[in-house]
């Protein structure tokens, strides 16, 4: 008997230490982040669109659908340090494409490693340097390792301790070779009223439509790990679309379709499914959110700020504007100098072009499908000609009324009745420009100092090698 007395005692610690760590696990949720790549929102689904996105849909009935979340870049790099950061580009020093933070930033793994979790990055990566972003890395050609998040997820539930994993797809970033594109046949796809129609467009576009169902299936041999390992029900999931696709008028401008996002989350328990909200947030707004959710308070430092209470139900307003930029300089094929700033409010954007006299150019523009654009254009298609235009030659000021004209179509900045919401949308950038320490054209000519291979140079050494480039 004394033997089984001595035993137990021995036991004791053993058993509250079980029962302390699987308590801790149950009072923080799990987080798991999942991001496309160069997506735009519209194509989904669940957000209208003709992409076949059983998974993602299906998440939408179990959770709450987001109708106007928006990113402060529509490219990747800038948005993936904006994520992790909880800063806007300019703010963190990562607002050209292929950039990196400033040294000395703090990132999601500084902020919830201090509260107990891990923090995985399983697949896309695209930001520097890695003292800033000290995550537990995995990927599998580019994409989300799913041996490792199973992993991950296993060695958790034995040790009871709370994950946050960003699994970041490749999908559907070009080239675009993987899905069934079968499915989507060319003639029978249907194009957005502002991409010009022509044959190479159509089978771009199948093929398009076909990664975006690829990208699905990711989102769903995820949520089966959650299920496979009994993690569903204490474990908030979050699912977006990245900026919208390299097509006009999406990814690398400051249009809706390249800046709005898809955002999903279904959390059991705290987020009532089937909901919608038409709160608007910002991926900036994803750090606060998760430190809030992990049971910490957001640093007053972050730039983002956390929608919980939208999640709760509580609410169903957050910000009155979101913020966005775009610098060509570091964009394969991009304009050398052509700064893009936006606002938007719950009607109107503004865009500014801050030099409309520049041609504004990128990787799509110098393919076969914009090509065949501009045939189709020299052909005397009016229409055409007008949209092939429009997207290479932009007036200083855009102004679009969101909820008459979703697809911003009909500027309307010349327009004297809106002279009021031009000089208060203009106010606002204004004021946020000057927060971000962002000069407009100078800070467009200062981003070569921001891009990757200049990390580790001398002012006088970038210039010199950007010197080089201009021979």
């Amino acid at each position: 008997m004394l033997a089984m007395v001595d035993l137990m005692k021995s036991l004791l610690p053993l058993v509250c230490a079980l029962l302390n760590s699987l308590a801790f696990a149950q009072s923080k949720p799990n987080l798991v982040f999942i991001i496309a790549d160069d997506l735009t929102f519209r194509d989904i689904g669940s957000y209208g669109g003709q992409a076949h996105t059983p998974n993602i849909d299906f998440l939408a009935t179990e959770g709450m659908l987001f109708e106007r979340c928006f990113q402060s870049s529509s490219m990747c790099s800038p948005t993936r340090h904006n994520i992790y950061t909880g800063l806007y580009p300019f703010n963190s020093g990562a607002y050209p494409n292929h950039t990196f933070a400033k040294l000395g930033a703090k990132s999601v793994v500084h902020y919830l490693q201090p509260l107990g979790y891990r923090v995985a990055l399983s697949g896309k990566t695209h930001i520097k340097p890695e003292s800033v972003f000290p995550f537990e890395y995995s990927k599998k050609d580019n994409n989300p390792d799913m041996e490792a998040i199973d992993s991950l997820m296993v060695e958790s539930v034995a040790a009871g301790n709370p994950f946050c994993l960003f699994a970041c797809s490749n999908e559907p970033h070009g080239p675009w070779n993987k899905g069934d594109a079968s499915i989507y046949p060319p003639d029978k796809v249907i194009l957005p009223p502002y991409i010009v129609d022509t044959p190479e467009v159509r089978e771009g576009f199948s093929a398009y439509l076909a990664e975006i169902t690829y990208y699905d299936s990711q989102v769903g041999q995820i949520l089966a790990l959650l299920d496979k390992h009994g993690l569903k029900e204490n474990t908030l999931v979050m699912v977006v679309s990245e900026q919208g696709n390299s097509m006009p008028f999406a990814k690398w401008t400051c249009y809706g379709n390249g800046l709005q996002s898809a955002m999903i989350v279904r959390w059991p328990g705290h987020v009532e499914a089937g909901s919608t909200t038409r709160a608007m947030v910002e991926y900036t707004d994803v750090l606060p959110t998760f430190i809030e959710v992990a049971g910490g308070i957001p640093a007053a430092s972050l730039d983002g700020q956390s929608f919980a209470p939208v999640l709760s139900g509580k609410t169903n307003r957050h910000r009155n504007y979101v913020y966005g930029q775009v610098t060509t300089r570091g964009i394969n094929n991009g304009s050398d100098a052509y700064p893009i700033r936006t606002v938007r409010d719950e009607n109107f954007r503004l865009i500014w072009n801050l030099m409309p006299d520049v041609v504004y150019s990128n990787a799509y523009t110098g393919n076969k499908a914009f090509k065949s654009m501009i045939a189709k254009a020299e052909s005397g298609d009016a229409h055409v000609k007008e949209f092939v235009s429009k997207y290479q030659w932009r007036p200083e000021f855009e102004l679009f009324d969101c909820l008459a004209d979703p697809l911003e179509m009909n500027n309307l900045a010349e327009n004297p009745e809106y002279a009021s919401v031009m000089r208060r949308l203009k106010g606002k950038l204004d004021a946020w420009m000057a927060s971000q320490g962002d000069t407009g054209i100078q800070t467009e000519l200062d981003a070569k100092y921001h891009m990757r291979n200049a990390q580790n140079m001398s002012k006088a050494e970038v210039d010199a090698e950007w010197a080089k480039r201009k021979r």
